[in-house]
C-alpha cells in the first residue's frame, strides 16, 4: 500500500464549511501542517474537494504511522481537582 503526504497550504478561513470539514476530518488543524495518509479512494476523493488548500505528494511507506494515543496512566493529563476524586 502506497501513502501520500498532504500539507496544508492555505487557510480554511473563509472556505466553505464542508471544506473545513474535509481538512479536519484528513487531521489537518492549520496552516503547514503535514499528515501522511493512506492512498485509498476515500482519500483521494476527500483531497480532490479541497486540492486549493492543500499540496499533495508520494511518500514512503515505511513513513504511515497509526493513530497516536495517550496513555491513561494517572497524571497523564489530568488536574489535581480531577486526582482529588
Amino acid at each position: 500500500m502506497s501513502a501520500l503526504r498532504v500539507t496544508q497550504v492555505r487557510s480554511a478561513i473563509g472556505t466553505k464549511p464542508k471544506h473545513r470539514a474535509t481538512l479536519r476530518a484528513l487531521g489537518l488543524r492549520g496552516l503547514g501542517r503535514t499528515r501522511v495518509l493512506p492512498d485509498r479512494p476515500e482519500i483521494r476523493g476527500m483531497l480532490a474537494r479541497v486540492p486549493h488548500l492543500v499540496t499533495t505528494v508520494e511518500a514512503d511507506d515505511s513513513e504511515l504511522q497509526g493513530p497516536r494515543r495517550r496513555s491513561r496512566a494517572a497524571g497523564a493529563g489530568g488536574t489535581a481537582q480531577e486526582d482529588a476524586r
